[in-house]
């Protein structure tokens, strides 16, 4: 009895050290509920700034963001106008609008559209695709990413809320219903050891380069999507 008491307690210890025993995690509780942001960088981070590196030559001139302009400042070059989008006003937000109603959105300003993790806070999920169509130049490039495993962030289903988890299959509909079929392309990224690892909350500096890099369409974590404005 009191050896179980103490096996009990050296694993509730075990779970919380810095890096995690991957034999370990039987529990039905997660190392962290923030997706791992205050262990490293999170692994949906890893993917998304993948695939904005993978295609940053569609980030320049006229560029808008959701909220801030960090990854314009980042993979952004030959920046003209770097303008922010929010529901709310902000010392930095050049647009205060939402997607989903029309009437409120800019027409026509943006070369390039960053869209990251914004989409599944949004019930009606196709009028912010046709809302970001609306801000887009002819043929200015749309880069959004949504999640597919993911869990639930409380932080935002509490404000504004959390609706939405996307298969490739459902994001190359959405987006084709919008900016049309040969214009829109959708990829995956991660696997069944970044799926697990995501939901637990072990960072991407838990994992090698070779499991974050494996991608197996089965488990997609993110999906990313390439649409551009015909």
């Amino acid at each position: 009895m009191i050896k179980d008491q103490i096996q009990l307690i050296l694993k509730s210890l075990t779970r919380k050290a810095s890096r995690p025993s991957w034999v370990n995690l039987r529990s039905v509780h997660p190392i962290s509920r923030k997706f791992g942001v205050e262990r490293g960088t999170p692994v949906d981070r890893y993917y998304i700034e993948r695939f904005l590196q993978e295609y940053q030559t569609y980030i320049q001139h006229d560029i808008i963001e959701i909220s801030e302009n960090r990854y314009t400042r980042k993979f952004g070059s030959n920046i003209h106008h770097s303008f922010i989008l929010d529901i709310t006003p902000g010392p930095q937000v050049t647009h205060v609008a939402d997607l989903t109603k029309h009437a409120s959105l800019p027409q026509g300003i943006a070369d390039c559209f960053i869209c990251v993790q914004t989409l599944s806070f949004i019930y009606h999920i196709q009028e912010a695709i046709r809302g970001t169509y609306q801000i887009l130049k002819p043929g200015g490039v749309l880069l959004a990413t949504l999640p597919c495993i993911s869990h639930i962030s409380r932080y935002d289903m509490e404000r504004y809320g959390d609706y939405w988890r996307v298969t490739p299959l459902a994001a190359k509909k959405l987006f084709e219903d919008v900016f049309g079929k040969e214009h829109v392309v959708v990829y995956t990224y991660g696997n069944v050891l970044t799926a697990i690892s995501f939901l637990e909350g072990i960072t991407s500096e838990e994992l090698s380069r070779e499991e974050l890099d494996e991608n197996d369409e089965d488990y997609p974590l993110i999906i990313g999507v390439k649409a551009v404005k015909h």
